[in-house]
């Protein structure tokens, strides 16, 4: 059983390190006939009515994700959103003594960091429009040294892929008030816990447009479409 889980394991990385590629070359053909669907935008914020000649225009305000401030695993404390301007952001929550949900969600994060290397034609990386971001959810526990080691067991290029330590309580309401992920209460305190097995996808703007299970594969796949998306947007703008 251990073998089988393993093997669907490892297949899924050789498929991702295949299909990403494959994925944008289907994109931008079916993007050139009009039969793509840009990512949809999450989390209204609010509608604007604005009275024009013809009647009244409505204007949808989504969300826009507020910036953090954290430290990475080489111990650069970052602002995510100034040091990661007009970069994509892939983001997930674990800790380095979870023994299964996080190894699993960081080696899906480990494919698509691996996925985004490359164009189909190998000329051209998509990896400077994306960076991935894994914040620990039991900062406390999780020292630099601790982070430095599970990154680098996972293989993550630390000019693309950080792991994030930080307060408590800051990382706690990030999570909370400003992606939505976890409704429940809480005040970031010793006894409180949110262990996500979400992905998330923000666009340069910080607007969520995706958020995906990261135990599906299927969904994982998704994510990745949906990357190659927002980077055809991007320069698309």
């Amino acid at each position: 059983m251990a073998e089988k889980k393993s093997n669907k394991r490892i297949n899924f990385g050789i498929a991702a390190a295949f299909l990403l590629p494959l994925s944008l070359y289907l994109i931008v053909s079916y993007l050139s006939k009009g039969k793509v669907q840009i990512p949809n935008y999450f989390n209204i914020e609010r509608i604007d009515t604005t009275k024009t000649a013809t009647g009244i225009k409505l204007d949808t305000v989504y969300h826009k994700v507020a910036d953090i401030t954290l430290m990475n695993q080489v111990g650069e404390t970052v602002s995510l959103n100034q040091k990661l301007k007009g970069k994509i952001l892939v983001m997930d929550f674990i800790f380095t003594d979870c023994t299964e949900s996080c190894p699993m969600l960081t080696k899906k994060m480990s494919f698509l960091q691996k996925g985004f290397g490359k164009d189909p034609k190998k000329e051209a990386t998509l990896v400077n429009d994306v960076h991935f971001i894994s914040i620990s959810v039991m900062p406390e526990r999780d020292s630099l040294l601790k982070l430095r080691a599970y990154a680098d067991r996972f293989g993550a290029n630390p000019d693309h892929w950080w792991f994030m330590t930080g307060d408590k309580k800051s990382i706690y309401k990030y999570i909370r008030e400003e992606l939505g992920l976890s409704t429940g209460p809480g005040d970031g305190g010793a006894d409180d816990l949110i262990h996500t097995e979400k992905l998330v996808l923000l666009d340069t703007f910080r607007n969520i447009r995706g958020i995906y299970e990261g135990a599906n594969d299927k969904e994982v796949k998704n994510c990745a479409d949906d990357i190659v998306l927002l980077t055809l947007e991007k320069h698309h703008k």
